[in-house]
């Protein structure tokens, strides 16, 4: 049901025990006069429930210690596999599952992205060389909701390039979330994130971009992490999305390997990636896997 639709007395849709008046009647009919105004509103079922922000928000807090814990055993003479394990018995051992795992015919529990690889790399034999960055996605199914996050990692003594692209990957996912707040616009995140990159000489990927996520693992809802400032959709109280800009050294381009997951920079320059999932509050965001 639409929120608007109900009587100003009834409790609100959003659980959050207040009645429809005095919790998300204004909003609501905010959102109502944007589409009036032909304004690019998402549906109104992608903004979550307390108990399903609850959920998620568990999710992405379990999701934060399984990188903990890479972060504390990542060295270099690791193989991206032992990462796979790693992830895998941490969180099978603790009742969660690693929603990587036979998503879409994905063979492994984590993506693990090395050096030139842009995205959804697959664990595999290759060992970890001082030097080399690497890119390890989580995302944890806990209680039937989702949790992602990622972190770029320095492996050993790095070349200055290295450094650099994963510090300002990192900045730019920050400004993107900094962004973040009801009623922005999706192209608001977009244009801080391109502009920082491209102020280092940077480029952002376009091929991928965050998504909503909750009880799916891909909600629909898409943000590109380029674009410009008052374009785009609007962001929504207690929307749920994932903020992960793909940062390449040299040019934006992608191209996919033969195993038809991993996405690599079309020149064989470095890319660095970070990721949060963040929710929409009523004031601004919060950083649910922080």
């Amino acid at each position: 049901m639409n929120g608007i639709e109900r009587a100003r007395n009834d409790v609100c849709w959003c659980g959050s025990g207040q009645k429809y008046k005095k919790c998300h009647l204004e909003c609501d009919e905010h959102i109502a006069l944007l589409r009036e105004q032909g304004a690019v509103v998402p549906p109104h079922y992608l903004m979550k429930t307390e108990e399903q922000i609850a959920g998620i928000r568990a999710a992405s807090q379990f999701t934060r210690y399984v990188l903990d814990m890479v972060e504390q055993r990542i060295v270099p003479g690791v193989t991206t596999e032992d990462i796979n394990q790693w992830v895998h018995e941490y969180t099978v051992s603790r009742g969660a599952y690693p929603a990587p795992l036979n998503y879409r015919g994905f063979p492994k529990s984590v993506c693990t992205s090395v050096n030139e690889q842009v995205c959804h790399g697959i664990p595999d034999a290759y060992v970890l060389e001082e030097g080399d960055i690497i890119n390890v996605d989580v995302t944890t199914l806990v209680g039937g909701y989702y949790g992602d996050a990622s972190r770029t990692f320095l492996i050993g003594e790095c070349r200055q390039e290295a450094e650099t692209i994963a510090r300002v990957a990192r900045e730019c996912m920050e400004l993107g979330i900094a962004q973040v707040k009801p009623f922005a616009h999706v192209g608001d995140v977009g244009a801080a994130i391109e502009a920082h990159a491209n102020a280092h000489g940077f480029s952002v990927v376009r091929e991928y971009g965050g998504h909503g996520i909750g009880s799916e693992f891909h909600d629909h809802f898409y943000l590109p992490h380029y674009g410009e400032a008052g374009r785009g959709a609007v962001l929504l109280p207690n929307m749920v999305f994932t903020v992960e800009p793909m940062i390449n050294a040299g040019a934006w381009q992608c191209r996919l390997l033969a195993n038809r997951w991993t996405a690599v920079t079309v020149d064989g320059r470095l890319s660095a990636q970070w990721e949060h999932t963040v929710r929409v509050t009523m004031e601004g965001v919060e950083i649910l896997s922080a």
